[in-house]
């Protein structure tokens, strides 16, 4: 029977959830996954994935439970009433808005992460127009909390850059203050602050002990950065259905498609390119792509120049919502076409980088790599290659990252009150 205190991360993915228990020391107790029935769009399957899970766990893990945290796609929004209940389907972080081009110009500053055509706060205003401002709007993650507490007032911090949330000033732009949707818009916590205890019926629905606390995670990209715990001189790249760069920096650092957050009370900066495995996964199989990488020499260029994006639009290195996918010529040898892509998507991430060095951050003397594409080693060569820095690989998922931001807030509120106890 476990009897340990036990912390739960749970990970919204592009294409599914993931739950990861640590104990007490950090250590990994259990891991469980499962894939959207529908897709990211439909957000019924958020809290039907997560429900199946914590639903699974053995009881006597689900009863060790003390703490829970979760992360989300950074820029899925989905509107929804005062009560959580949906009004609508979601619109991923991948949907550009261009006929919010005006309205946007108008409210942000040139540059400013929420001026894209593809920010949320572009979704946001779709979906007003759409849905009128009597709504809430709220990003995966913060609406999985809001299920959770049976409160849907909160929104964390990291989640909400790409809204328009000032995180050095602590404030949304002055700019938000008499629009019609202002109220749309959530309460802002920091990363890693206890929001309040999972709610008396979710806790019976969920067969949670009825303490569990809730706290306010971060963004899966973030979340996997706290998986690969890096060093000083390393840069993070999360190579899932996007690829993501991150680095910690001494300060935040400005520039379009440009990300600073907060994470444990260092800066973290990044990009997000449109770019990744989901166009992979469009054309080819997990079995496919194995097969054919094998036979990818990659000490050698393909010869081809291809910008593999799913669909038409990039935020990062480029932000340019009309930027068209480059996908030909296609050659009759699959193993030669998967080898152009893979190159165009390691000089996709080698532009990234040298943007990031170009607006002020240190450049990585190693990368670490997460995701699906971290595990496979043609790839980690031609990146190596095309890079010109070592690569190595971190398997372990972002639920696991996210897990050790609720260990992390746990251990501290057990120090405090034991600080309390004393007096």
């Amino acid at each position: 029977m476990q009897t340990t205190p036990l912390v739960l991360g749970i990970d919204l993915g592009t294409s599914g959830v993931r739950l990861a228990l640590l104990n007490l020391q950090g250590q990994l107790i259990h891991s469980s996954s499962t894939s959207y029935p529908n897709g990211l769009e439909h957000p019924q399957d958020w809290p039907n994935c997560c429900k199946s899970l914590i639903r699974e766990l053995p009881s006597s893990l689900r009863g060790a439970l003390v703490a829970v945290a979760v992360d989300g796609t950074s820029g899925t929004i989905v509107p929804c009433d005062s009560k959580g209940a949906f009004l609508g389907k979601a619109l991923p972080y991948f949907v550009s808005c261009p006929e919010q081009r005006i309205p946007l110009a108008l409210l942000t500053p040139p540059h400013n992460q929420a001026s894209s055509l593809s920010s949320s706060l572009a979704r946001v205003l779709r979906l007003t127009d759409k849905y009128g401002h009597e709504l809430l709007v709220r990003h995966q993650a913060d609406w999985i909390n809001g299920w959770l507490l049976e409160d849907w007032q909160w929104g964390e911090e990291g989640n909400n850059l790409r809204l328009g949330w000032d995180i050095k000033n602590q404030c949304w732009p002055k700019s938000f203050k008499d629009q019609p949707w202002r109220q749309s818009l959530p309460e802002i916590v920091s990363s890693g602050k206890i929001l309040s205890r999972v709610s008396e019926r979710q806790a019976a629905s969920l067969n949670l002990p009825a303490n569990v606390l809730v706290i306010a995670g971060t963004t899966d990209a973030n979340a996997a950065v706290l998986t690969a715990n890096p060093g000083p001189n390393d840069g993070v790249t999360i190579l899932g259905s996007t690829i993501a760069l991150k680095r910690f920096v001494v300060a935040p650092i400005e520039g379009t498609g440009i990300t600073n957050h907060r994470i444990n009370g260092r800066w973290l900066c990044g990009g997000a390119s449109n770019a990744g495995g989901a166009l992979l996964r469009k054309l080819f199989d997990d079995m496919e792509i194995k097969e054919l990488s094998r036979q990818i020499n990659p000490e050698f260029d393909s010869g081809l120049n291809l910008y593999p994006l799913p669909a038409r639009g990039e935020r990062f290195p480029i932000d340019d919502p009309n930027m068209e996918p480059i996908l030909e010529p296609r050659p009759v040898s699959d193993a030669l076409y998967l080898h152009g892509l893979l190159e165009g998507l390691a000089r996709i991430e080698a532009k990234g980088w040298k943007r990031l060095e170009e607006l002020g951050s240190e450049p990585p003397l190693q990368l670490i790599s997460l995701g699906q594409g971290a595990r496979n080693p043609q790839w980690r060569r031609l990146r190596e290659r095309i890079m010109g820095i070592p690569v190595k690989s971190c398997t372990s998922p972002p639920a696991e990252g996210v897990a050790r931001l609720a260990l992390k807030a746990f251990l501290k509120a057990q120090k405090e009150k034991s600080k309390t106890d004393l007096h």
